[in-house]
């Protein structure tokens, strides 16, 4: 029998920036290993292009992401659910793994902060593979 491939949904408010760049990390270092999906809970009319350009000096492309709305769906897909931010608006469901990682909103941010957001982002996927 396979082993069962690991889920990870990654949840900010606005599915614009933090959840979008580690999803792209995590699919990038996870390959296929791990199903990866990311949402918001009031989803953004589009990516932050910050996120994007910083994502891009690290090789990864993450243009092709849209901001998607959090379903009971999406959340019942995920072994591991990471919010970042979205608070109460992010519902608990048992028997899924959950994390917070506090981390700030790259909106409106310029781009050394972002890409310091991006590191730290980095760091924790790698820290999330290992544990999978």
């Amino acid at each position: 029998m396979g082993a069962h491939r690991a889920s990870v949904l990654f949840v900010c408010v606005h599915n614009a920036g933090r959840s979008q760049m580690a999803a792209g990390y995590l699919r990038v270092l996870g390959g296929d290993r791990v199903d990866v999906y990311s949402a918001g809970s009031a989803p953004g009319p589009g990516l932050n292009p910050v996120a994007v350009q910083v994502m891009s000096e690290e090789g990864i492309d993450i243009t092709r992401a849209t901001p998607q709305l959090l379903t009971p769906d999406t959340l019942q897909r995920a072994d591991v659910v990471i919010t970042m931010g979205c608070g109460d608006a992010c519902p608990v469901y048992p028997g899924k793994r959950y994390e917070d990682w506090d981390l700030t909103d790259p909106a409106d941010q310029p781009i050394e902060v972002v890409r310091h957001i991006r590191d730290d982002i980095r760091r924790r996927v790698e820290d999330l593979l290992r544990s999978l």
